[in-house]
């Protein structure tokens, strides 16, 4: 039988005309799907269409975010609608909260890699039960657990109706982990004990974590759980008790919990936070087991090198790199011939698209000023205000005669952050003083084309988390790929990335536990 590896994402980053991912999650399941096309794996993607998608951004003169929620109009993205064997819309059902809720699906084709997005706002369902695929990270508890179920179960049972029989499963966070539970109840459909039905689906299902800390793990109450999967347990051959205990973390349902405990292999994205994981599992749930024991490995983040790559550094590697280079990207000796490329070639080639990104973005001219780029998610770890602790000094380098520098930041922070809509605040007042201005910029409405802008045209990409809170972060790689330095913590996969040569670090001990020290 030939293998069909099903990957579960509640985001995809493909391209900035689909807008149903917020940040680094989406755009590495992105990624990870153009890079399976590239490489032939036969991957089958599931997803939510998000018909109000993330939200768009847009700053007051104070700096205030707005959040707007535009609809997206399916007939001018690029998707298509799955139809059943007759030609008519495919719908499946998912019972939530003791009632039916249809879902029909949508197909973006990535080369040979289809990604389904399921969708639950069309006339068959009541007006409440429509609003439940309308926004990514939106919305009450109530609202996440009802999306989780569309993306676990939901896609599980579209994979069914489309004759799709996957030999791997791969949940790429917790976000999707209701698939195991899907999958052990059509083994007890078929007669199977719950323990046989639960090492089956084990034996074929991974898991991928992202997160860090305990707070970024989605867990709900017990009380929420029985409301929204009550009509569930007995279906699974099991009783409440072993259904919620495959998710038990402190008297909560915990998703990675549950991911984990359903999964027979594990993996964070890179080798620190692989170690960092071992600890929080060992911490909160598996204190019987010496951290070092516990089975999580390190896979580390990397990037689809094709789609950060700027137009003017292609030209270049498709001329002194070896024809076949993009085939064999992951190869170490096709970059050793990066050498050969002469240095006044290197800089035209980075100034052309310097100059293209200050065009596109409303920039003035850079060219002549050492441009540092900051752009990604506004949470507080990642520590958006660490250059401003001393405006005197940064006014000093900022204003060199001979070497002038400029800072450009974009990224917005979620609705509810209201810690991180006020970093972005504090920089847009910053930016406007008469110290700063025209020296620090903020980019309104980070987007993956803004973003391929920037890793393409700033001179150094700053990164400045709070160790060892940035599990991989690949925003570095993408500038790397196009000759752009990057400055950051080591921390992530930047931890493994520096040699000493290629950028710098910035000490953080991940053992102090004090910030001020690490900030200082």
């Amino acid at each position: 039988m030939e293998t069909k590896i099903a990957y579960f994402s509640a985001e995809f980053g493909i391209d900035a005309s689909l807008p149903i991912y917020s940040g680094g999650l989406g755009v590495l399941a992105g990624d990870h799907v153009k890079a399976a096309n590239d490489l032939g794996l036969p991957l089958i993607a599931v997803g939510i269409f998000y018909r109000k998608g993330y939200f768009q951004q847009k700053l007051t003169t104070e700096g205030k975010q707005e959040a707007f929620y535009p609809e997206l109009d399916p007939s001018i993205l690029p998707i298509d609608p799955v139809l059943d064997q007759h030609g008519e819309t495919l719908y499946i059902a998912v019972r939530i909260e003791k009632r039916d809720i249809y879902l029909r699906a949508w197909r973006a084709q990535v080369g040979n890699i289809p990604v389904y997005l399921l969708d639950s706002d069309h006339e068959r369902n009541s007006k409440f039960d429509r609003t439940f695929t309308h926004s990514l990270y939106g919305g009450t508890q109530e609202t996440r657990i009802a999306q989780e179920m569309i993306l676990g179960i939901g896609g599980t049972r579209l994979l069914r109706a489309l004759a799709l029989e996957p030999n791997v499963w791969h949940m790429n966070e917790g976000h999707s982990a209701f698939l195991a539970l899907e999958r052990i109840r059509e083994f007890s459909e078929k007669g199977y004990s719950f323990e046989v039905a639960l090492e089956a689906v084990k034996a074929s299902t991974v898991f991928t974590t992202h997160t860090p800390v305990p707070a970024g793990h989605d867990q709900f109450s017990f009380d929420l759980v029985d409301r929204f999967l009550g009509d569930y347990y007995w279906q699974l051959g099991a009783t409440r008790e072993q259904i919620l205990q495959l998710g038990n973390v402190q008297n909560v349902f915990n998703m990675t919990r549950l991911a984990v405990s359903t999964a027979c292999r594990v993996n964070g994205v890179s080798k620190l936070h692989a170690q960092v994981t071992k600890e929080l599992f060992h911490q909160h749930w598996m204190s019987h087991i010496p951290a070092q024991h516990i089975p999580v490995e390190a896979i580390t983040n990397g990037i689809h090198t094709l789609t950060w790559l700027s137009p003017e550094m292609k030209k270049l590697y498709d001329r002194y790199l070896e024809g076949s280079w993009a085939k064999k990207i992951a190869e170490k000796k096709v970059w050793d011939r990066v050498l050969a490329i002469p240095d006044g070639e290197l800089w035209q080639a980075h100034q052309a698209a310097k100059r293209r990104m200050s065009q596109r973005l409303g920039l003035p001219n850079l060219e002549n000023m050492l441009t540092i780029g900051f752009a990604r998610r506004f949470a507080t770890y990642k520590r958006a205000l660490l250059l401003f602790r001393d405006l005197p000094r940064l006014e000093r380098l900022i204003d060199h005669y001979d070497r002038p520098v400029c800072f450009l930041f974009a990224g917005k922070a979620h609705p509810a952050d209201h810690p991180g809509q006020e970093l972005i605040r504090r920089i847009k007042e910053i930016s406007q003083t008469s110290m700063f201005k025209n020296k620090i910029f903020f980019i309104e409405n980070y987007d993956m084309n803004i973003a391929k802008h920037l890793v393409q045209g700033v001179d150094v990409w700053l990164n400045t988390p709070l160790k060892p809170l940035e599990a991989s972060g690949t925003s570095g790689q993408k500038a790397a790929v196009n000759g752009v330095l990057n400055c950051s913590v080591l921390d992530g996969w930047w931890n493994e990335g520096y040699n000493g040569q290629n950028g710098w670090a910035m000490l953080g001990d991940v053992n102090n536990g004090d910030p001020d020290i690490q900030d200082s």
